[in-house]
């Protein structure tokens, strides 16, 4: 039995109004921005160490 795919989220980024916020209530909005690209990036640096060990497992003998 082939294990199912998880549903990905879908791609792209829907800005929030900014219109209406208060200068504190955009503040926190920058600090949540940026706890999201730390993520981000984290999450990309996991799956780069896991590609480079799989190429280092895989890659031929003197090349």
């Amino acid at each position: 039995m082939m294990e199912e795919e998880r549903p990905r989220p879908t791609t792209g980024f829907t800005p929030a109004v900014l219109e209406g916020r208060d200068i504190e209530e955009l503040r926190r909005y920058i600090v949540t921005l940026q706890a999201e690209i730390a993520r981000a990036e984290a999450a990309i640096a996991r799956k780069e160490a896991h590609r480079g060990a799989a190429d280092a497992f895989f890659r031929k003998p003197g090349g």
